[in-house]
Formats: C-alpha cells, structure tokens, sequence
C-alpha cells in the first residue's frame, strides 16, 4: 500500500478525528438513555438493558459485511454506508419513544449498533499509506476525537431530554440524526489508499493469520477491555438511578467516563511505541480492576464517577494497545480482511456481557455485576503473561 503524502495523512487523520468525535456522541446518547428508555418502555424490567444488547450485536452482525464493502468499494463507501445507520437509528429511537415501542426502540439501536461497526474502523483507517513507525500514534490520535464525544453526548442528552413532553428523549434521538449526517459530510472529503485488486487475492490465508500467538492474545485482550468496559458501563447508569441519584447525576458520570476513554489516546501511541503493546494493555486491565474495586468500595455518587472514569482509561490502555499489537500480525492488503474479523469476535464477545449486565443488576444488584468482572480480567492477564513468557524464549533461543 502506497504512502501518502504528509499533507493527506493529515488531512484525513483531521476528518477522522472529527468523524470520531461526531459518531462517538451518537453512541454516547444511546448508552446513557438506552437502558433508562428500555427499562420504561420493556415489558418485563428484566430486558432493561436489551437495547443496548441490541445495539452491540448490531456492531458484531455488521462489521464483516462493512468490511467486505470496504474491501470492494473503499473505506468511503463503508463510512458513508455506516452514517446512513446512524440518521436511521436517530429518526427510529424518536419515533419509538412517541408510539412508546420496545421492540421499535431495540430495532433502531441495531441500526446504531451498525453505524458503530463503521466508526470502528475509523482507528485502523488512521493508519492506511501511514509509514508503520507512526501507525501506533495515528491510530491513538483518530481515538482521541471521542474526547469531544464526551462532552457533546452527554450535554446533548441533558439540554434536549426534556423538550418534548411527555416524550422524554424524543428531540435527543432527533439531533443525534442530525449529528450522523453532519459526520456523513466530514467523511466525504477522506482519501485513502486502496490495494490493487491482485495484491489484496493475493493475501495469506485467514486461518493462518489468525492462529498467530500475538494475534490470539490481541483479540483476547481487546475483547476483555471492550466487554468489561460496556458490561459495567451499561448498568451504570440504571444502578445509579436504582441507588437513588439523579439522571443529570448519571448523564454527568457518563460524560467523565468518555472522556477517560478518549482523552488517554493523545499519549497512548507514544506510551505504546516507548513501552510496547502488552505493557500498555496490562495497565489498561489493572486500571479496569481498580475501576470494579472502587464500584465495591460504596455507592456514592462518587465510587460511580470514580468508577467509571478509572474504567474509561483501562479501557483506552487495553484497546488500543490490543488495536496496535493487531497492526503488527498482517500485512496491508489483509488489512480489511484481519480487522473485521479481529471486531466481529470482540464485538460478538461484548454482545454476551451486555445482555447480561442486565439480567444481574436486575436479578442480583450491582455489587454481583461488579464480582463477576474479575473472571475476564484474571484469563485476559494469564494469556498476557503466558505470551509475555513464550515471547522470552523464543528471544533467548534466538540468541
């Protein structure tokens, strides 16, 4: 794959940084109301969290399609396919919450579940016609819009929520449509190289790509920090409400947590090229550790924020420095192929957790969904250690 100039690195490293930041507001609206919405709308409480169930299968079933359309048609065509999703899910949610449909609501998230598969791919974009030194930071950089994420998501929710009564969220649902296609113009102007069509036929075979230890131990690590990071933070704002705090409460701790999930990829690149992926990603699940110890510690409003924002930066250290160890573990005209399978099995693995963040907080409170997130954490730092180990000796036969 051709490097491009410094001029268009930039210039699309700025849109998809823009992009970033616009997209990742759509899915904060729906990860701070989802659960709320679902436990008004559902017809048994024990779905509450459905919608966004909804919403990550979403992101699993559509990420290998948008990548094959990538593959074919060029990364453009998948993002503008993906901001298509993003207007649907905002007009449906609206229209669901006036006619106070469950099911309409949980169809309209899948569309958002969609969009997000898309604005997944905006990190590995970074990347494309990128010399390999700087991957690591343009990758980092591009995940760094979500900080804006976090701070339009949240403010959106609690200036428009209202505005429409007795239809609570409706006018949110209707401005998120309008922020997806403001991110379809943004997206307009990127150019990106492709491969040629022999070169990218010509690529190794999956299966041999995939039994690769360090890609193994990527997609493990990334799923880990991805499932635990909406396990705990789909329930966060349903048990904040169920403790007694308020929604402006919640929508404020959702703002910190996004933000802690973005503002950390301004330096991540730089951590990950001085210390490398598996020390940045081993942090990242501690933090995530810290982050369900302080959920333990008490129920205030501020184990939650604390919680979460400790959550946002695990996640951020695990995810991108398990995003850059897959950048190592292909070659460019496998690039589409390797990275939508790598967020179809991480995306397929959160859909399980969300689902069931549900059904413990409802049948078991919050403390149970916070004790069950240990088992993930305990087998991602295993396979970390065991590949740290195996890595070592293959260094000293070597010598």
């Amino acid at each position: 794959m051709p490097v491009l100039s410094l001029r268009q690195q930039r210039g699309n490293i700025a849109r998809l940084t823009v992009a970033q930041a616009l997209a990742g507001a759509n899915s904060v609206v729906v990860y701070a109301t989802g659960s709320i919405v679902g436990n008004i709308l559902a017809p048994d409480k024990s779905l509450a969290t459905l919608p966004i169930t909804v919403f990550v299968v979403g992101m699993a079933a559509c990420i290998l399609p948008m990548g094959v359309i990538a593959r074919r048609y060029g990364r453009r065509m998948a993002f503008l396919a993906g901001t298509g999703c993003g207007v649907l899910v905002g007009l449906l949610s609206a229209l669901a919450v006036v006619l106070g449909s469950f099911w309409l609501f949980c169809l309209a998230t899948f569309f958002g579940g969609a969009y997000a598969a898309v604005v997944l791919s905006f990190r590995f974009a970074a990347a494309d016609g990128v010399e390999p030194k700087m991957r690591a930071r343009s990758l980092s950089f591009v995940m760094g819009g979500g900080v804006a994420a976090g701070v339009i998501g949240p403010q959106l929710v609690t200036y428009t929520m209202d505005l429409w009564q007795p239809f609570t969220f409706a006018i949110t649902y209707i401005v998120q449509a309008v922020v997806a296609a403001l991110s379809a113009v943004v997206l307009f102007g990127v150019r990106l190289p492709q491969p040629s069509a022999k070169k990218v036929a010509g690529g190794r075979p999956l299966s041999f790509i995939v039994r690769q230890p360090r890609f193994i131990t990527a997609i493990i690590c990334a799923a880990v920090s991805y499932m635990l990071m909406n396990f705990i933070m789909t329930s966060a704002p349903l048990a904040m409400q169920m403790c007694g705090h308020t929604q402006d409460a919640a929508n404020l701790g959702m703002q910190w947590h996004v933000i802690a999930m973005y503002l950390p990829s301004f330096f991540t690149g730089r951590l990950i090229t001085r210390f490398g992926a598996g020390r940045v990603v081993t942090a990242g699940l501690l933090m995530i550790a810290m982050s369900v110890m302080t959920g333990l510690a008490g129920i205030d409003v501020a184990h939650f924020w604390l919680s979460l924002i400790l959550l946002g930066v695990g996640w951020n250290f695990g995810f991108v420095g398990a995003s850059a160890m897959v950048l190592e573990c292909h070659r460019p005209e496998e690039a589409t192929r390797v990275q939508s399978f790598n967020d179809f099995i991480v995306f397929g693995t959160m859909a399980v957790g969300s689902f069931a963040s549900g059904t413990l907080l409802v049948s078991y409170g919050w403390d149970m969904v916070l004790w069950v997130s240990f088992a993930p954490l305990i087998l991602a730092v295993l396979v970390l250690s065991v590949t740290a180990v195996f890595n070592q000796a293959s260094s000293i036969d070597r010598v």
